[in-house]
């Protein structure tokens, strides 16, 4: 996907929030988006999902299945949460279990009866991620996702990322908390002025053998507990290198 000069402002004689932006982005890949409040990074990603048009230049070689989040989910609806995520499976033509699958893994289930204007912000937030993931997308777009989260659901996110860019898919992350600017590979854009700079991510720390203080421990745990697993180490304070599968080959006894 790339942004072939892209300039965009919200009135005709107001100051333009992006200016001659050209960056692009491959498959697979992650984007970070970084810059003060004010600075842009809404009105970039809200371009990147097409929500807004570009006052000039392009956006070429958008996927067609766009994922978005925005950085409040507008939970004004007169729906409850499963009505609304089953009526969008119904708008992007997969079935019901589709929704529901999210539904359970963003511990949305006691919530499902619930309408969306009663729901908390960090509930309304999982339902529009839940909806941005009812067809893996090639393209998803989060704006600050974390906001209103609570810490289980805050591990969640770097993974979905994960999941998406090894499907091949593209993500573009603004993340003003810090809790994804080390993801491995990412590249990071920040946004200043209506400029935007191209930065690559520097790489995470890892403990090897010049760090004689620092071991790697490996733990396997139900799927049902990974989540609040992540949890509980992250808030002992130890840092966690990744969440994967379980390959038999690699796990076999020895």
């Amino acid at each position: 996907m790339l942004f072939d000069g892209v300039g965009f402002r919200y009135a005709r004689r107001a100051p333009w929030a992006l200016l001659n932006a050209h960056v692009s982005v491959s498959p697979g890949q992650t984007v970070v988006v970084l810059g003060p409040n004010g600075a842009g990074k809404s009105t970039l990603l809200q371009l990147a999902a097409g929500v807004l048009r570009p006052t000039g230049g392009t956006v070429r070689d958008r996927p067609p299945v766009v994922g978005w989040v925005p950085e409040r989910f507008p939970a004004d609806q007169p729906f409850t949460a499963r009505g609304y995520l089953h009526g969008m499976a119904a708008l992007r033509r997969v079935p019901p279990a589709a929704a529901d699958r999210w539904i359970e893994r963003l511990g949305l289930t006691e919530h499902t009866g619930t309408p969306l204007g009663a729901l908390s912000k960090g509930t309304a937030q999982k339902v529009g991620l839940a909806q941005a993931l009812l067809v893996p997308p090639g393209l998803l777009v989060l704006d600050e996702p974390w906001e209103g989260l609570d810490a289980q659901a805050r591990t969640l996110v770097p993974q979905i990322v994960a999941e998406v860019t090894t499907a091949g898919g593209i993500v573009l992350v603004s993340d003003h908390r810090g809790e994804i600017t080390s993801l491995p590979g990412a590249v990071h854009w920040t946004v200043s002025a209506g400029t935007v700079q191209v930065t690559a991510a520097p790489p995470e720390p890892r403990p090897g053998p010049g760090d004689p203080d620092e071991v790697v421990v490996e733990i396997v745990v139900s799927r049902a507990e990974a989540d609040a697993t992540v949890v509980r180490l992250r808030d002992s304070g130890h840092r966690v290198l990744g969440v994967r599968e379980k390959s038999e080959p690699e796990w076999e006894a020895r």
